[in-house]
């Protein structure tokens, strides 16, 4: 697998793509990337089939948050969940602003370790939730002590804002707002939908 030498070129986002999971379908693919020593961070190292099964067909059910698989050049790699923080996850933990949207994201396991994909997938990622027109803000609350998440994060416009505490771990509420995105490629901050916006498939 390759991956883009630079994750800001217009051309990078026809690379990626992203389609609504399958709990049912996709749930093996899932399960091997979310038991790999690697996922520890996503507390599920001891998930069985069935635990993926459910937790991916609980989100389907969901009014409230989605999940997707993502493709790089056709290739299953990646994970996208979006959630409305009012009611999921970080509900009663700060006051969320109309079009905050929450998101978590994943990369499976690579058989080679690509620098700049991650932050690639990152950028599509945050491109397709920015693609709604009614998304203002994009929320995310890594862990406080996870300075890489925390600096690549950084490096595509989120803003660190407060510490708060979550049952798992003290995290740093962070976010992302429409124009620091694309500013920060070098885009029209009002830019909706276009060229760049990755496609679901």
């Amino acid at each position: 697998m390759t991956a883009p030498a630079d994750p800001h070129r217009p051309s990078a986002a026809y690379d990626f793509t992203l389609r609504p999971l399958d709990p049912l379908t996709d749930a093996e693919l899932v399960h091997g990337w979310m038991t790999h020593p690697r996922a520890a961070c996503r507390q599920m190292r001891g998930a069985t089939l069935t635990d993926v099964e459910r937790a991916y067909m609980a989100i389907a059910a969901s009014d409230h948050q989605e999940a997707f698989l993502g493709r790089y050049r056709g290739v299953p790699c990646f994970l996208m969940e979006r959630y409305d923080p009012a009611y999921v996850e970080l509900a009663g933990l700060y006051e969320p602003l109309p079009g905050d949207i929450g998101m978590h994201f994943f990369t499976a396991p690579p058989e080679v370790r690509v620098p700049g994909f991650t932050r690639g997938v990152l950028t599509a990622v945050l491109r397709e939730l920015f693609a709604d027109p009614a998304t203002g803000r994009v929320v995310v609350a890594p862990a406080v002590r996870d300075t890489a998440v925390l600096a690549r994060n950084a490096s595509v416009g989120f803003r660190a804002e407060t510490v708060i505490q979550k049952p798992e771990k003290e995290a740093l509420l962070s976010f992302c707002t429409r124009e620091r995105f694309f500013q920060g490629l070098g885009e029209t901050a009002l830019r909706r939908s276009g060229a760049a916006v990755p496609s679901r498939v």
